[in-house]
């Protein structure tokens, strides 16, 4: 079956790019809609979902083991991040995104230049809050993040990685390493919608999940490896991707 080779070869360059820093979807999404361009949307929206989410689930693991992570604001961050992923995938039900749509190119366009302007942002960890604090600014991010990613989606975990640079005064390796914890859970959520709903194709999720789970090693590794300006760089790469994919579908594609 070549689609499954292509797949998963997509699979696996997708949990590199995830692990580093967000951005997964570039890669995963596309291919699935090349090999079954007569599929329901839904259904592979939700097998992504249902790939990615061990992808994202093993980065956590791993930078967990070596990164030292907040888990006192992460886990109330998590809960939020899963509410606002419902929410948001309810919304989505009863309003058209079509301005999100148009206006999205245009805010990455602003992510992507204050990163430049802004040289040597994210490349300290120098975190702003303690306790308490950085508990209500990460939950905050992640249920405005969550109900985005419900809602619509594209560049879920770029928008968390900025936030937690720009909001929390983390660098790029711990802020791309605490948005895999929330990602997994509004990846989470999102695969308990799409399944309930009959919208996964498990048996091609499953080979998927496997070389995105090897692909989130390789990408961790080069991460904690090569630091925080290593992530930024990607970081940098992925939004540029994601300016142009999103202009493409919110001013010619859809019309």
């Amino acid at each position: 079956m070549p689609e499954l080779a292509i797949l998963t070869l997509a699979a696996l360059f997708a949990g590199i790019v995830d692990a580093i820093s967000g951005g997964g979807g570039l890669v995963l999404v596309p291919a699935l809609f090349g090999a079954f361009p007569g599929a329901a949307p839904a259904t592979l929206f939700g097998t992504n979902k249902a790939a990615s989410l061990w992808g994202t689930g093993w980065a956590t693991l791993q930078y967990a083991q070596r990164v030292r992570l907040p888990w006192n604001a992460l886990g109330p961050a998590a809960i939020f991040a899963l509410i606002g992923s419902a929410g948001g995938a309810w919304a989505v039900t009863v309003i058209e995104p079509i301005y999100l749509r148009k206006a999205l190119p245009v805010v990455l366009l602003a992510v992507l230049a204050y990163t430049l302007i802004h040289k040597n942002l994210g490349r300290v960890h120098a975190p702003r809050y303690q306790g308490r604090q950085q508990a209500a600014v990460a939950s905050a991010v992640a249920l405005v993040i969550g109900a985005y990613d419900g809602f619509f989606g594209p560049g879920t975990g770029s928008f968390l990685v900025f936030l937690f640079v720009r909001l929390l005064g983390f660098d790029f390796l711990h802020a791309s390493a605490s948005a895999k914890l929330l990602n997994t859970a509004t990846n989470a959520a999102a695969v308990v919608l799409f399944a309930c709903n009959g919208h996964v194709w498990w048996h091609l999720a499953a080979a998927m999940a496997l070389a995105n789970v090897a692909g989130s090693l390789i990408g961790t590794r080069l991460a904690l490896r090569h630091g925080a300006p290593f992530v930024r760089a990607v970081f940098v790469g992925v939004v540029c991707l994601l300016i142009v994919k999103t202009a493409w579908d919110g001013f010619f594609r859809s019309g």
